[in-house]
């Protein structure tokens, strides 16, 4: 037997002596026939054993995984300790309707200037938000009917683009047309049901929304799993009155940081269409940057709303695990996923979140949640409290991009949150980064596989994308010890990032270690394996998802490519309302640098 490595409990490690490893992912590049022929290797039993073993010894995961003894007990989902309930905010309760949440957190918001957005060029670029809709309703400037014929003219347009914007898995132009038709008479009869009635919103394809099927962005799944009604989440939207455009692009079954998908073509990134939006929520991220929406739902798992936000330059919430119920999503019994709102501004994501909060009942009784809280920006308060937050920065990971452009970007906002509003900037040390990277892989995998496997057994695994396949290859690969190995790293993960919230309030990060990536034209018929970009956009993103940590992608501005750069913010457990304070926050001092992307569309005015 060969000598395991004995690691300290986290409580006794040494941060002095903590040395960063820098993240990068050995593992073959491949599109094509390349691709194809790795897959066929993979899947041949002997063969694919010893391929799936060298990669694993490459990136240490056997040392990691099966050579250390792990001193701690295992961590089978995030256990979160009791939190305080956060200063200068509001209490929105789980058990009110969705509509009462949304009028909450109206209130929260800034009192509404119509002449900011509607008065000409004065501007810089701004999206519509939320609000702008709601006072051209309510104004009868336009009705819901209007904007849905104009979103109706633009999603065909962008269908019939040379490459195609391949935004949707599933669009029908008749359930649009009746959405909007039912908001129209609603606010004809001085009846709107909230700020929300009458908003556009796209649900990724793995949250279910009747009467469309849920495929996974698949090209099967729909025909072994019916939709019978909606998510949870998209039902306490459609309370509000939102009205649902579609069933948005995805890499498949989400197991891919890009967006790349040969069954309904990859998505296209807005600010430039030769390269990817990132995923794996690609098509909810790009709905909403090229303004056909004001706001979309999305999936995290792995940072798959986090890093196509960041790529497609919008706002992308990951919230605290369990604190949105996840019935009706293909993930639902996963213990690193969320579901959560991509909108193009803080504020909208606000709206999205309250309507959707509220944890199973399940997950309040093993997680005991916190209230859900939102900051109270419309107070002078809200602003002063913005100087005792104290943001922890581990500078060596902080610095580990692909380009200078990022990390400067990003420094350069932190400095001015100091200037600006007082905010102290700590620095911090994180340890076992890459073991924390090894432990969401062999967790995500390992869950992702257990869904799979009927249907796999059952011949569907052929119909799937080469790259999706490569990484079931992967995580079959995955022993049970490996699986209870990586829930001990788990627990030990979970004790220092307590640990530092202990010194600081919200821990700050480029939200990806590069900007949207090119998309290689072998790619759009048979995929694309590249582990060393999704070890990039990846880098920073894993935390959140294997410790169910509360996160927000918010936009800093571009790189010199003209491409978008995220920071993001990770808070505490149940902390939604100070990572949202600080993003809005961001969200102002960056508002001049916003850029309008090559394709966009002014749906209200149009």
């Amino acid at each position: 037997m060969g000598k395991k490595r004995v690691i300290l409990p986290a409580q006794y490690v040494d941060l002095a002596d903590v040395k960063y490893e820098p993240g990068e992912i050995k593992a073959p590049h491949l599109t094509g026939f390349a691709l194809k022929l790795f897959v066929w290797l993979v899947e041949v039993p002997l063969i694919g054993s010893f391929i799936m073993s060298y990669v694993k010894k490459q990136n240490k995961m056997f040392e990691i995984l099966r050579k250390t003894k792990i001193p701690e007990a295992p961590m089978f989902k995030p256990e979160f300790p009791p939190q305080e309930m956060e200063a200068g905010v509001v209490v929105i309760e789980e058990d009110i309707r969705p509509t009462d949440r949304v009028d909450l957190a109206l209130k929260c918001l800034p009192s509404y200037d119509p002449a900011r957005c509607w008065t000409g060029d004065s501007v810089p670029f701004l999206y519509w938000k939320i609000r702008d809709y709601a006072h051209a309703y309510r104004s009868r400037l336009v009705t819901p009917s209007m904007v849905a014929e104009n979103i109706i003219s633009a999603v065909e347009e962008l269908n019939n683009k040379k490459p195609p914007m391949a935004l949707f898995v599933t669009f029908s132009a008749e359930e649009v047309r009746k959405q909007a038709a039912a908001s129209t008479r609603r606010f004809e009869e001085g009846n709107p049901l909230s700020i929300l009635d009458g908003i556009f919103m796209a649900i990724k394809d793995d949250i279910d929304c009747c009467p469309y099927p849920t495929k996974g962005a698949t090209t099967w799944l729909h025909e072994v799993r019916t939709v019978e009604k909606d998510a949870v989440s998209v039902s306490r939207l459609r309370s509000c009155g939102v009205i649902f455009v579609g069933k948005a692009n995805m890499h498949e079954l989400g197991l891919g940081t890009t967006g790349n998908n040969p069954n309904y073509g990859t998505t296209r990134n807005p600010h430039d269409v030769e390269r990817y939006t990132g995923g794996s929520s690609s098509g909810p991220a790009a709905i909403v940057a090229s303004g056909l929406c004001s706001a979309a739902l999305g999936t995290d798992g792995g940072g798959s709303v986090r890093i196509p936000s960041s790529l497609c330059g919008v706002v992308g919430l990951k919230s605290t695990y369990g604190r949105t119920d996840m019935k009706g999503a293909l993930c639902d019994s996963g213990t690193v996923e969320i579901i959560g709102p991509i909108a193009s501004t803080v504020e909208d994501v606000m709206l999205v979140y309250a309507a959707i909060s509220g944890s199973s009942p399940a997950d309040r009784i093993s997680l005991k949640p916190s209230p859900p809280c939102l900051p109270n920006l419309s107070s002078y308060d809200s602003s002063f409290s913005l100087g005792s937050l104290r943001l922890g920065k581990y500078t060596e990971w902080f610095n580990d991009v692909y380009s200078t452009n990022i990390s400067n970007k990003c420094s350069d906002v932190l400095n001015l949150l100091s200037t600006t509003h007082g905010c102290e900037i700590i620095d911090i040390v994180i340890p076992e980064i890459h073991e924390m990277r090894t432990a969401h892989v062999v967790s995500i995998g390992s869950e992702s596989l257990c869904s799979l496997t009927p249907d796999c057994e059952d011949g569907k695994g052929t119909k799937l994308t080469h790259d999706t396949r490569t990484n079931l290859a992967l995580f079959r690969s995955f022993s049970a010890s490996d699986y209870v190995a990586a829930q001990c790293l788990r627990r030990r993960m979970m004790y220092y990032h307590l640990e530092i919230f202990k010194k600081v309030d919200i821990i700050v990060t480029p939200t990806t270690g590069m900007t949207a990536p090119m998309i290689p034209p072998s790619s759009l018929s048979s995929g694309e394996t590249n582990l060393h970009v999704s070890g990039y956009l990846m880098r920073f993103v894993i935390a959140a998802n294997l410790l169910g940590l509360p996160a927000i992608s918010v936009p800093v501005g571009h790189d010199k490519q003209g491409l978008p750069v995220g920071l993001q913010l990770i808070g505490r457990p149940w902390g939604e309302a100070s990572i949202l304070r600080l993003a809005s926050a961001v969200e102002e001092l960056c508002e001049k640098s916003r850029k309008k992307p090559a394709i966009f569309y002014d749906i209200l005015k149009k």
